[in-house]
């Protein structure tokens, strides 16, 4: 450990680098790990990846190659110190970096800006993109989180959407869906570019590109729900199809929430969001989603919207989630769970699975890892016999390890839907339906 704290501080980004007003402050240390994929969704094992500070590009301070699953290690790297991420500062909370991934029969990508802070876990996805003639290398560029530097703030809203007018089509129960459509501009911007994204995917780059990740938990639960609600409102209400839009949400602040394209995903963030992706808030008597509106609450302030950088504050002082919603939005909100989610083979049963279960939910789950296994081959094969034995609980043990959740072998919720989501996706792909 000592080793790479000292060759790290040796290789402290200039202030230039940081972009945080000339400090000098010793740098903490956070944990970047890079994922690199086909699209197939098949791991891209032996690619090599190279860091570097993104305002010194051509100085690299570490090359690595990806494993079997498509990863890398954990590289430990300098940050600035977690104070600046606690309360409002001129001081730049997050160090910036280069990623630069390239591999065999596939077109290099580079990520420039990738995040990190303090403590935190960053998990930097890149999708790579076959070779061909006319191909050029993609490159991504990640801009200033909204909490650093100016975006236009909200243009204020009705919480809550007129669903009774002549023609407007509205779903008649509350449904997480499988994808949503970003449209990344203005909704006026007919030159911008339409992403298919599935929802939660979506709503952890939201909350990546709008909150710290070093906030309490509570916090990221409160601002996460809010976010979600947001989302679920312009679903429920065909907000912009109603208005000959092609597309459910765009990426504009002033209109709804800030999304990047291939951004990183904060670990602390991602579980949160895996936590609570059901639920969205309520008022009593009102079906739809409430449209929670919120701001920095430090450029820009918003009386009855949730403040970001007050649920901080709040959520230090020991507030829980629904307390935070319920200090900035009314006693009167409440949290709801959806109905329906669509594109899941099936929903949670309401129990974990463990060694010892048996039935139709076991052998689900067991038919699942054996097709994740056909991308993933660490995933050993099981025999789909609805009994959860010992090999169940290793191969529940190895996906757990693969995507970084806790590896006590239990199917619990989050296992249960990451399972869901990562079968989903090799599945389709493999049937020619993705």
């Amino acid at each position: 450990m000592n080793d790479v704290w000292n060759r790290q501080k040796n290789q402290l980004p200039s202030a230039a680098q940081l972009s945080d007003g000339g400090s000098n402050d010793l740098p903490d240390m956070g944990t970047l790990q890079v994922m690199a994929l086909s699209e197939e969704h098949i791991p891209i094992s032996g690619a090599t990846v190279d860091i570097s500070f993104t305002g010194d590009p051509d100085r690299i301070l570490e090359e690595v190659r990806t494993d079997q699953n498509g990863q890398t290690e954990a590289l430990l790297l300098a940050a600035p110190p977690m104070e600046y991420s606690l309360q409002p500062s001129e001081q730049q909370p997050y160090a910036e970096y280069t990623v630069q991934v390239s591999a065999p029969g596939f077109e290099p990508v580079t990520v420039n800006g990738s995040e990190l802070f303090s403590g935190q876990l960053s998990l930097q996805p890149v999708k790579m993109h076959p070779t061909r003639p006319d191909e050029q290398p993609d490159t991504i560029s990640i801009p200033e989180h909204t909490l650093y530097t100016y975006y236009p703030p909200k243009i204020a809203e009705a919480e809550i959407k007129p669903v009774n007018a002549s023609g407007e089509i509205v779903l008649d129960q509350v449904v997480v869906p499988e994808y949503i459509v970003v449209h990344d501009g203005t909704p006026q911007d007919s030159s911008a570019r339409d992403y298919y994204v599935q929802y939660k995917d979506y709503i952890k780059n939201v909350a990546c590109s709008e909150i710290y990740s070093t906030w309490p938990y509570e916090t990221l639960v409160a601002n996460i729900l809010a976010i979600q609600s947001f989302t679920l409102n312009r679903v429920y209400t065909e907000w912009y199809r109603n208005k000959r839009y092609g597309f459910t949400i765009t990426s504009s602040t002033a209109y709804d929430q800030k999304w990047v394209y291939g951004r990183n995903i904060f670990e602390s963030i991602d579980a949160a969001v895996d936590d609570v992706f059901l639920h969205y808030l309520s008022r009593p008597n009102v079906k739809q989603p409430i449209l929670t509106q919120y701001c920095d609450g430090s450029r820009v302030t918003c009386p009855q919207w949730l403040s970001q950088w007050g649920s901080a504050s709040l959520g230090e002082q020991g507030y829980t989630a629904a307390e935070i919603i319920r200090y900035y939005y009314g006693s009167d909100m409440y949290i709801n769970s959806a109905e329906q989610v669509t594109g899941i083979p099936a929903s949670y049963p309401g129990y974990p699975l463990s060694v010892g279960s048996v039935g139709a939910d076991v052998l689900k789950i067991q038919e699942q890892l054996n097709a994740i296994s056909n991308n993933y081959p660490l995933i050993p094969k099981l025999v789909p016999d609805g009994v959860f034995g010992e090999a169940t609980q290793e191969a529940v043990r190895v996906f757990q390890s693969v995507f970084g959740l806790t590896q006590d072998g239990i199917v619990g919720s989050r296992t249960w839907y990451k399972i869901s989501d990562i079968y989903v996706a090799v599945t389709r792909i493999a049937e020619g339906t993705g």
